[in-house]
């Protein structure tokens, strides 16, 4: 069973022709919303991609809680959600016609998820992990799971500094290319990989957008530098894409996957979540990113 614990936002989501630069407004032709939160996002991808999801996190008591709610169990995610008397989280996205995208957040609930609120672990083979959360509650989390013998997986997003200690309670660390700046400071990727590792994590993972993924992981002789490449897609939208990654990623490896197959299922299935729009909505389900396995796109 994977559980992933974490943030669950709705969505409020706007197109542009160009990502707005400070100061200037933008004229987009409407709006829409949908599921969101990377916690939510990394369950449902875990979930549609065939394997045993539940998911932990944070509601309040109004009409989008019961929108988030919904989506977790139409996907096949068991929700383990609290309601709290606070506002669903929300997220204020706009998409540029290039499919990138800048991303605003209204915590909300999540900011009230706290540390003792853990539900118990057996039957638990991987706990997922954001920052969208307090950080000392990931930090309770983390620390937890490693006593009781369960794989942690933190995807260290949105970019922050971490507490000393926290990594060394995670088994595989992943972040995109700024993140592990973040936490490594410059220099070529490998050199960056081999600085996040020695503070703790036993595998650590960074996306590369369309040039794919890549990891360091000291479980593997050698600790040689794993490079996946990813499919050429035409991009319609990116939200989601890297939690479709890591939701994917986890289920495959708490399913018993190699790293480097794991990486492969996981690129795929990002890769496939780009071409549609939105970030639950675009997520592929098990068959689909079979197809895309099968044929040659990773």
């Amino acid at each position: 069973m994977i559980l992933v614990a974490g943030s669950a936002n709705l969505d409020f989501i706007t197109r542009v022709s160009h990502l707005p630069r400070p100061g200037e407004t933008v004229l987009g032709p409407g709006f829409s919303t949908a599921p969101g939160g990377k916690g939510a996002n990394q369950a449902v991808a875990c979930a549609r991609a065939g394997f045993p999801t539940q998911f932990f996190g944070a509601l309040g008591d109004d009409p989008y809680a019961g929108v988030l709610r919904d989506s977790l169990r139409s996907s096949g995610v068991q929700d383990l959600c609290l309601t709290l008397p606070l506002p669903t989280g929300a997220a204020f996205i706009t998409v540029a016609e290039s499919g990138e995208n800048v991303i605003a957040v209204a915590s909300g609930a999540n900011a009230g998820l706290t540390s003792t609120q853990l539900p118990p672990l057996q039957g638990t083979d991987v706990l997922v992990l954001q920052l969208e959360i307090p950080l000392e509650t990931v930090q309770a989390y983390a620390r937890a799971a490693q006593a009781q013998g369960v794989r942690v997986i933190l995807n260290a997003a949105p970019a922050a500094s971490l507490p000393v200690g926290l990594l060394a309670d995670v088994d595989v660390l992943v972040v995109n290319e700024g993140e592990l700046e973040t936490l490594s400071g410059p220099g070529d990727l490998e050199e960056q990989l081999r600085r996040v590792q020695a503070q703790g994590p036993r595998t650590v993972l960074v996306t590369l957008g369309g040039e794919g993924s890549a990891a360091l992981s000291s479980d593997l002789d050698g600790a040689a530098l794993i490079r996946v490449p990813a499919p050429a897609v035409k991009v319609v939208d990116s939200t989601g894409a890297g939690d479709t990654y890591v939701g994917v990623l986890a289920g495959a490896l708490g399913g018993g996957e190699p790293l480097e197959g794991a990486m492969r299922r996981a690129t795929v299935a990002a890769s496939l979540a780009c071409t549609r729009e939105g970030a639950q909505p675009s997520m592929p389900s098990r068959e689909e990113i079979e197809r895309g396995l099968q044929g040659g796109a990773a």
